[in-house]
């Protein structure tokens, strides 16, 4: 019987997991995961898509600000280059769809190097405001780019077909999505639990000690920009394939903020707590408005008619009912079910 969590060598420490009830559990949720659409309808199957390519997104945006401390308010504007680049890619300049992919991930991780710079020297507020004015940028430079980025009115995409699979159908591109999603949480967990991502953790905790023992503040920042841009980019294609459609419309402020709203409310630098968030937050307006719709239909038509005032006001809300009543989120939440649990009924 388990009766602790103790470890005796590093290899244990940096393990993924050493528990076999994670490893089945892990397996039973794949599986439930892959065989979703077979069971759900159109609208749940669509809800659920969106959940998988935000987390890919979400995940960018943990490694930059939960893992390393770097607040950003710019990660639409990754989000915009990456589907611009791949929108671009396979209308423009004619590149197969897996190039594209590729290229909208790398031309995001470029422009992160160049916003990581300020980063360098500046902290707090002042870090936020600057990536806040990338994305303005971005979207200025989209805007005035004619043609060759659509302008005003944007580019029309089609689901391609990426490895000789056809991604036309909700279903195929769910699994793709899928897919992806799994690649990225892996990727995620692993620089969590490597050389960088604890050089990372370093500077978050205190960057001044972390130089102190060797860290390269410079190599180590410009690597997290480098990386979160390279996610969100990706992510941002993704969207851009599911939306049909690439515009700067498409790409709100918001976003950020929902992002922000994500991490802080699944827990900061867990990569579990990014999933819990980004079901939660994602969830969250679609509960509200089930349960006004129980309601008068004067509230009822409030959700529709200001939909988007309403989810921003909710994740304000979330935001401030966690920090305020329990900052460590939903993770930390689930962290203690897990442990009463574990040592139930000795801990009563």
């Amino acid at each position: 019987m388990r009766s602790g969590f103790f470890k005796q060598r590093y290899a244990d420490l940096i393990v993924l997991t050493d528990s076999s009830a994670v490893r089945l559990w892990t397996g039973v949720l794949l599986i439930a995961l892959v065989g979703a659409p077979l069971v759900f309808g159109s609208y749940m199957l669509s809800h659920m898509t969106v959940i998988l390519f935000t987390l890919v997104g979400v995940l960018g945006l943990t490694v930059l600000t939960g893992f390393t401390g770097l607040i950003s308010l710019g990660q639409v504007g990754f989000l915009m280059l990456g589907a611009y680049s791949y929108a671009i890619g396979v209308t423009r300049l004619g590149l197969p769809p897996e190039a594209a992919l590729v290229m909208a991930a790398v031309v995001p991780a470029v422009c992160g190097l160049v916003v990581g710079i300020p980063s360098l020297r500046l902290h707090g507020l002042y870090l936020a405001i600057t990536t806040l004015a990338f994305s303005y940028i971005v979207s200025a430079v989209i805007l005035a780019g004619g043609k060759f980025t659509g302008a005003g009115r944007g580019i029309s995409i089609a689901r391609p077909v990426l490895l000789g699979i056809d991604l036309a159908s909700d279903r195929a591109y769910y699994w793709f999505c899928l897919a992806m999603c799994a690649l990225a949480v892996l990727i995620t967990l692993n620089v969590r639990r490597s050389y960088f991502g604890r050089a990372l953790v370093a500077i978050r905790d205190n960057d001044i000690a972390a130089r102190t023992m060797g860290i390269s503040l410079v190599r180590f920042k410009l690597l997290a920009f480098l990386l979160s841009a390279a996610l969100t980019g990706v992510a941002g294609a993704m969207m851009a394939m599911y939306l049909g459609i690439v515009s700067v419309e498409s790409f709100p402020f918001l976003l950020s903020i929902e992002a922000l709203a994500i991490i802080i409310v699944g827990g900061l630098g867990s990569v579990l707590g990014a999933v819990f968030g980004t079901i939660f937050i994602l969830s969250l307006p679609d509960v509200v408005s089930g349960g006004m719709s129980l309601l008068s239909g004067r509230v009822q038509d409030l959700m529709t008619t200001s939909a988007h005032e309403v989810r921003s006001m909710l994740y304000g809300v979330a935001i401030i009912a966690f920090l305020r009543f329990d900052p460590r989120g939903l993770r930390g939440i689930w962290h203690d079910i897990r442990h009463a649990w574990v040592h139930w009924p000795q801990r009563y």
